[in-house]
């Protein structure tokens, strides 16, 4: 059996190696986790049921490395970790060649199996030759975002998932659905019985406004609206009205253009993608003819992505409007930006002030529905109606910028305007929740304190995707961001910072969740649940009919 830390072990052999685990200071000598406490089942501050989960997997023989040895913090300081360099770009070392085929076969917990959890499993096994990895999920299927988030019209965006597919079809990977990290198991209780943790969990709560009226009938996140329409089950019963004339979607990031393009896309071209029956039905009936998009700053600062851009534009039955004062003195301030963006917003001054040719003229004229970009315009009251039973238009204060560029401020001129309408969908980012008190979370940045993955004061503990850099960058950001944190693991892997000796990994987590009665899912039972969404789908021209209640996904499943 291994001890932590590793033998030999001393100040030279960590300046020697990759370093020291970060930590936020320099807190007295042996402070760890818990800020001078080992991270024991009462030192991490755990329930007396989860306490005594982790308890029953130190009784068994299996040592939880961070509190067996306090002392290891003692021997790297916080001035001798260095930062370890992602590779050139282009090249990826090849752990596979450095590990001795003697040592015990690591066994890793991913949470989340979103991109960022499978693209840091597949970074794993691909580099490691031994490597065991489970990933744990609270929903019955897996994908996170790819399944839940992309947009039910592009489809090519969704076929990472058959990536996924092969990575929990190998014979060193498990997929664990249906488990609720942080409430089934703690994040010390996997500690307990892998050798390394990974946090995976994305961001699974939206930015409130925090404004008066936001709690009003008619108001929602677009990240709810996002799960409606993709058959997130959490949302399934969201249920918005829309039968006004009039939305404001409330940011200009590609999720906004996703909400107005879905709100406005004509249903005859949404019938043969896999978005869901129910929110079909309710766009047949819906009444929204004018979608306005509003955002704090001006053009060149938009988060939106061209691709999106020209598909708005592109959109059949609908026409822009865009103000062309919004776009004055652009054309002499857009040479020096970046290439992408220089695009993006030349694309964004000719539909905003050149007359388009004979047949987009008569596309237009034609178009029985309307979007636009509304600039320097900042939400500061849902405005109810009449009997204050719902939203009934939004107050903007009027903005000017203080800067230039992507840094520019936002700045009130004490000016306002009123927009009616009766839907109101808030599309000003995604953040994540802390998973356990074990954990350290910034609250105010909405992630997980880390160095390259690396979770902050709490070693053999890792974060990828956004709950490790915020809820930014498109699907091969977080590939990218995965492979660099799996990386980093396998050199701590390798650089004997992880505990010796064997882990027992499922079984004993298994253990624990049968005696609370939780019944995990397993990627066959997401294959046969998967294999009834297609076939429920065939009939209707559709990918898929997807499954939105858990109880029938598991009546399915025969439990």
């Amino acid at each position: 059996m291994g001890a932590w830390p590793p033998r030999g072990a001393s100040p030279e052999r960590g300046r020697r190696e990759l370093g020291a685990w970060p930590r936020r200071g320099r807190g007295r000598a042996g402070a760890g986790p818990g800020r001078g406490r080992g991270l024991s089942p009462r030192g991490a501050g755990l329930s007396p049921r989860s306490a005594r989960g982790v308890s029953a997997i130190l009784s068994s023989g299996w040592s939880l490395f961070p509190a067996m040895a306090p002392r290891c913090w003692r021997w790297w300081p916080w001035t001798a970790w260095r930062r370890a360099r992602p590779p050139p770009a282009g090249s990826t070392p090849s752990f596979r060649q450095q590990f001795s085929t003697q040592e015990q076969p690591p066994q890793i917990c991913v949470v989340g199996s979103g991109p960022a959890g499978f693209y840091t499993a597949q970074h794993l096994l691909k580099h490691h030759p031994r490597a065991h990895v489970d990933i744990y999920e609270k929903q019955l299927v897996p994908f996170g975002l790819v399944r839940f988030g992309v947009a039910p019209d592009h489809p090519e965006v969704k076929n990472v998932i058959n990536t996924f597919t092969q990575t929990a079809r190998s014979g060193r990977c498990a997929f664990r659905g249906n488990v609720v990290v942080g409430r089934d198991v703690a994040v010390p209780e996997l500690q307990a019985a892998y050798h390394a943790v990974v946090l995976s969990y994305g961001a699974e709560d939206h930015r409130a406004l925090e404004i008066p009226g936001e709690e009003l009938p008619g108001v929602f996140s677009a990240r709810a609206f996002v799960g409606w329409y993709n058959g997130l089950p959490e949302n399934r019963e969201l249920a918005p009205d829309l039968s006004c004339d009039t939305a404001v979607i409330l940011g200009q990031g590609n999720v906004a253009l996703d909400v107005a393009r879905i709100l406005l896309t004509p249903p005859e071209y949404l019938e043969k993608t896999d978005i869901t029956a129910a929110a079909l039905g309710v766009l047949r009936q819906s009444r929204v003819k004018t979608v306005w998009i509003v955002g704090r700053r001006g053009p060149l600062q938009v988060a939106f992505t061209i691709k999106e851009l020209r598909e708005m534009i592109q959109l059949p039955g609908t026409r822009p409007i865009l103000d062309p004062t919004d776009f004055l003195g652009l054309q002499d301030r857009i040479k020096e930006v970046p290439r992408p963006r220089k695009r993006l917003t030349e694309l964004l001054l000719r539909t905003a002030t050149e007359r388009p040719g004979a047949e987009e003229a008569a596309r237009q004229a034609s178009a029985s529905r309307t979007w636009g970009l509304r600039f320097f315009r900042s939400p500061r009251q849902v405005l109810p109606s009449s009997d204050g039973r719902r939203a009934a238009g939004i107050r903007l204060a009027v903005t000017r910028l203080e800067g230039v560029g992507e840094a520019a401020r936002a700045v009130p001129t004490g000016d306002s305007e009123d927009l009616p309408c009766g839907l109101v969908l808030s599309s000003v980012g995604y953040k994540s929740r802390p998973i356990d008190p074990s954990v350290p979370f910034d609250s105010k940045r909405g992630v997980i304190p880390n160095m390259e993955g690396r979770v902050i004061d709490v070693p053999g503990l890792y974060c990828s995707g956004w709950v490790k850099r915020g809820p930014t960058g498109v699907i091969a950001t977080t590939m990218t961001d995965s492979f660099l944190t799996g990386q980093m693991l396998l050199q701590d892997l390798k650089a004997g910072l992880l505990p010796l000796g064997p882990r027992p990994g499922y079984a004993a987590i298994e253990a624990l969740l049968s005696s609370r009665g939780v019944r995990p899912v397993s990627f066959s039972d997401w294959e046969k649940l998967d294999a009834e969404e297609v076939s429920r789908g065939k009939g209707a021209g559709k990918p898929r009919e997807k499954l939105l209640d858990p109880q029938e996904m598991l009546r399915l499943l025969g439990r």
